[in-house]
C-alpha cells in the first residue's frame, strides 16, 4: 500500500511526585527514543508550547520565554503546573518535619512592619496615591507628606524567608527545652528585583528598558540550629540529604548536582543544580551563616540565644537550607519528557523496509515493479484499485499489518479483481511462472 506518515502526541503526565514516570511525546520517523535532556528531539520553543498548550504554565497569546519563568516574571504557573508545585511542596513537608522530630513549621507575614524599616533597602508596599502626593510635594507643598516619611511608613516586601524564621527563634528554644539541634521551616512566595535584561519584553514593555521590575518565587526555607562544634557536619548531612530528595523523584537523577562555594565573608555553603538544555541553574542553596544573623537580631540579647550542647550553653550556628520550588517544577517538567518514536510509524517503517527488500527481488528478476509504496497521500484502496487498472498494471501487491506478524500479502488481478493471499516468500516464483518469457508489471504498495 501507499505509505504515509501521521505524527501525533500521546502524552502521560504525572499529578504527583511518587514513582518517576516519564511524559512521552511522539517523534519524527527515524529517531529512535531518549530523554529530552540527553539531546534531539524536541527543542526548547517546542516544549516550551507544549508547556503552555497543556496548561503547566501560563501566558497570554503564548508561552513567554523561559528566562521570564526562570526569574519569576510571568503570569504564573497553570492548573497542572501549580497541582505539580503543590505535589513538590507537600513532599517538602513530608521529608522536612517527619525526619527531625525538633523541626516546627512556622509562618510569618509577606512584608515587615513600618516604622522600624525606616532606613531598610528593599521592596516596600505602597499606595500609587500616597507616592503621587509625595513627589507632587516635594519642595512645593510644605504641608504635604515628605517622600522619606512615606518610605518610612510602607512596609517591607520580603526577599527572603530567613528573617522572619529567625524572629520566631527563641519560642523554638522554648518548645525542644533550649536543647540544640532544632529547626524551623516555612514555604512562601518571596519577592525580588529583576533587571529587564534578565527576560524578554514585548508590547508597552519595550518602551521602558532601563526599568527594574518585581518578580516573585515560592520558597521553601529550612533553618536549622546547631552548635558551631557540630555545624559542618550538620551541613554536610543536610546536603546528602536534600540532594538524595531531588533525586529520588526524577527519571534522569544525574542531570540534579551539587557545587560548594563560600560567600564574600567566608562562610561555607553549596548549591544544587538542574542540568537544563541551556545549562545548569541553581534550585537549592545550602549555607552556613554563622551566628552573625541571631547577634544582629537580637541586639544587647545574648542570653536569650544560648542553646544547649551537652552542658554547655552556646549561641547556635544557622544553617540555612533555602530552596526554590517554581524552578522545581520546570526542573521536572524537563525531567519527566521523553522523545519516543510514534508507534504507528514505527509500523510504517518496518511496512516499508518490507516494500523495498520485495523491490529489489522482483526487479533484480526482471520483473518491472511500479513502487506505489513511496506515495504519501492517503486514499482508499479502491481509489488505487482503479488507479492501477488504468496504469495497466496487471498485479498488485499489498502490504499490510498482519504482514509484518505472518508474512502474507494480497496479490490482486487486474483482469479478473480476484485477490488471492499468498505468502511472501512465494511470490516471486508466482509471478515469474505466470508469464514465462515475458516481463510481469506489478504494483508493490
Amino acid at each position: 500500500m501507499a505509505l504515509g506518515y501521521r505524527q501525533g502526541c500521546r502524552w502521560c503526565g504525572r499529578a504527583a511526585l511518587g514513582q518517576p514516570r516519564r511524559w512521552r511525546v511522539q517523534e519524527p520517523p527515524g529517531c529512535s527514543a531518549r530523554p529530552y535532556s540527553e539531546g534531539g528531539g524536541a527543542s526548547e520553543a517546542e516544549l516550551l508550547e507544549m508547556c503552555w498548550r497543556r496548561l503547566f504554565l501560563r501566558g497570554g497569546a503564548g508561552p513567554l520565554p523561559w528566562s521570564a519563568y526562570l526569574s519569576g516574571r510571568h503570569p504564573g504557573f497553570g492548573p497542572l503546573g501549580a497541582a505539580l508545585r503543590a505535589n513538590l511542596a507537600a513532599q517538602w513537608w513530608d521529608s522536612a518535619l517527619p525526619v527531625r522530630e525538633q523541626v516546627f513549621p512556622v509562618d510569618a507575614p509577606l512584608h515587615g512592619p513600618p516604622g522600624a524599616l525606616r532606613d531598610a533597602q528593599g521592596l516596600r508596599l505602597l499606595h500609587p496615591e500616597t507616592l503621587r502626593e509625595a513627589l507632587q510635594g516635594c519642595g512645593q507643598s510644605p504641608g504635604g507628606p515628605a517622600l522619606e516619611e512615606v518610605l518610612g511608613a510602607a512596609g517591607l516586601l520580603r526577599e527572603s524567608l530567613l528573617p522572619g524564621v529567625l524572629a520566631q527563634y527563641v519560642s523554638c528554644l522554648e518548645l525542644v527545652n533550649k536543647r540544640l539541634p532544632c529547626g524551623l521551616a516555612q514555604i512562601g512566595v518571596c519577592f525580588h528585583s529583576v533587571p529587564e535584561s534578565e527576560h524578554s519584553v514585548s508590547g508597552n514593555e519595550r518602551h521602558n528598558k532601563n526599568l527594574t521590575r518585581i518578580g516573585e518565587r515560592t520558597t521553601s526555607l529550612l533553618a536549622w540550629f546547631s552548635s558551631p562544634r557540630t555545624a559542618g557536619q550538620w551541613l554536610d548531612y543536610w546536603l546528602r540529604q536534600r540532594l538524595q530528595w531531588w533525586r529520588k523523584f526524577a527519571v534522569g537523577p544525574s542531570n540534579f548536582s551539587s557545587s560548594d562555594f563560600q560567600d564574600e565573608e567566608g562562610r561555607r555553603g553549596f548549591k544544587l543544580h538542574y542540568s537544563f538544555p541551556w545549562g545548569t541553574e541553581t534550585i537549592e542553596t545550602l549555607k552556613n551563616l554563622g551566628d552573625t544573623e541571631l547577634l544582629q537580631l537580637y541586639p544587647g540579647e545574648r542570653s536569650k540565644l544560648l542553646g544547649r550542647d551537652g552542658r554547655k550553653n552556646v549561641i547556635p550556628h544557622v544553617l540555612s537550607v533555602n530552596g526554590n520550588l517554581d524552578r522545581g517544577v520546570l526542573a521536572y517538567l524537563f525531567d519527566s519528557l521523553q522523545v519516543v518514536e510514534n508507534p504507528l510509524t514505527a509500523k510504517k517503517n518496518s511496512q516499508r523496509k518490507v516494500c523495498q527488500g520485495l523491490f529489489n527481488e522482483l526487479t533484480e528478476n526482471g520483473i518491472s515493479v511500479w513502487p506505489g509504496y513511496l506515495e504519501t497521500l492517503h486514499v482508499s484502496l479502491e481509489h488505487l484499485y482503479t488507479k492501477y487498472d488504468e496504469m495497466s498494471i496487471p498485479f498488485m501487491v499489498l502490504i499490510s499489518d498482519g504482514t509484518l506478524e505472518n508474512g502474507v500479502v494480497q496479490l490482486r488481478s487486474r483482469d479478473t479483481t480476484m485477490k488471492e493471499m499468498m505468502h511472501i516468500s512465494r511470490l516471486k516464483d508466482f509471478l515469474t511462472k505466470l508469464r514465462p518469457g515475458t516481463s510481469s508489471s506489478t504494483a508493490l504498495s
